[in-house]
């Protein structure tokens, strides 16, 4: 078996999805195609407005053999803690061979010459980092820089999917892995393109205009047929207020990104709606992914030295669909992963530092079902 992987979220799975499935196995020659994708919360701190059984099986559907989960520590991390997160997971299944992602330039050689400069980050990098940094400049913005003025290509990160793509590489590299990457060209809209397209648009604006009918030329119709049953967020926003309201500001201080005074910022702000909270804490340095990504940090209780033990320990792989005519191959084949394959949310195969995370899915996946007032179990789907 030659495996492809790709790193993703599906939020909700449309057709530029499609074409990177597609793309994925036709420019690996995988016979295989396996994502790995995130529970029922976002690295940008939103909540999947599907469940992650049905995303995963809309994936299957769309051309992937199979669908495992990425821990919610990982996902709901910064870029360089969910791709670290995803690699090391990948790293553990047998014959995975490459990953694919979508990207909105560059090719394999100039990701991989990025990662190394990346890895290195050199004294004139930190220099002209700390220089924009203090003149007020975004993070992301004196990164590009920085970058830039030491001869790298800006374009490579001074957009999303490249900045997850170069973590990717970054995360390979260090990781010592085996895995070749291959970047496809995103087509359609861009990642934070709120305004629908004729046919390839972005999840953003998929989400964003839900009841529109012109989504249904976005989608296949098997997702489209689902999102009638999107969940809102209503709720999700009383949740993760009451949550900041009960947080010491010492426990927010331990959550990634949270530092800086940003915890006592926050807190002065637990009386506020959501979307003040999050405008009064976003600045040039704090976007407000981060802040929302931070929100549900606290309400799920994931904490930086947990993941970072997480990082450094033997863990688990977590089947959530499997194509079913090719259900006993592919399990087979992870079964001979360096980490037990969980089928059943009650097995009893785990054990100190990996039951730990383990049970941070289940809660995960336990406060989505509260939160859209689900009832469906934790189990692997055969399609």
């Amino acid at each position: 078996m030659k495996i492809c992987a790709v790193i993703c979220e599906f939020n909700p799975f449309h057709n530029g999805h499609k074409y990177l499935l597609e793309k994925a196995r036709e420019l690996s020659g995988a016979d295989t195609v396996l994502c790995i994708m995130s529970g029922s919360f976002t690295q940008r701190g939103d909540l999947c407005i599907l469940d992650k059984y049905t995303r995963a099986g809309h994936a299957v559907a769309g051309g992937t053999d199979c669908v495992i989960q990425l821990p919610a520590p990982f996902a709901v991390a910064p870029a360089e803690i969910f791709a670290k997160g995803a690699i090391k997971i990948l790293s553990a299944v047998p014959y995975v061979a490459s990953l694919a992602f979508g990207c909105e330039s560059g090719d394999a050689q100039s990701f991989e010459k990025a990662a190394d400069f990346l890895i290195d980050e050199n004294d004139g990098f930190k220099s002209v980092l700390a220089e924009k940094l203090s003149s007020g400049d975004s993070y992301i913005k004196s990164f590009s820089a920085a970058f830039e003025a030491c001869g790298g290509e800006k374009n490579l990160v001074s957009s999303p999917n490249n900045v997850l793509g170069l973590e990717y590489e970054k995360a390979i590299k260090r990781s010592e892995a085996d895995i070749k990457i291959f970047p496809v060209r995103r087509i359609g809209g861009g990642f934070n393109d709120g305004e629908l397209k004729e046919n390839f648009s972005s999840a953003s604006a998929i989400r964003k205009n839900i009841n529109c009918s012109d989504v249904k030329k976005n989608v296949p119709d098997y997702v489209y047929a689902d999102l009638e049953y999107a969940v809102s967020d209503t709720e999700f926003e009383s949740v993760l207020r009451h949550c900041l309201f009960k947080a010491e500001a010492v426990n927010l201080k331990r959550i990634y990104g949270c530092s800086e005074g940003l915890e006592n910022k926050l807190k002065s702000l637990e009386n506020q709606t959501l979307d003040v909270i999050i405008e009064k804490a976003t600045s040039r340095r704090y976007s407000s992914s981060r802040i929302r990504r931070i929100l549900v940090a606290n309400a799920l209780g994931l904490y930086q030295s947990d993941t970072e033990r997480f990082l450094n320990d033997s863990l688990y792989i977590k089947p959530l669909a499997v194509k079913r005519e090719r259900a006993d191959e592919i399990l087979s084949a992870l079964a001979k992963s360096l980490y037990p394959v969980i089928t059943n949310p009650h097995e009893d195969l785990l054990k100190g530092t990996a039951l730990e995370c383990f049970k941070k899915d289940i809660n995960e996946f336990a406060l989505y079902k509260n939160l859209t007032h689900s009832d469906k179990k934790d189990y692997t789907l055969i399609i």
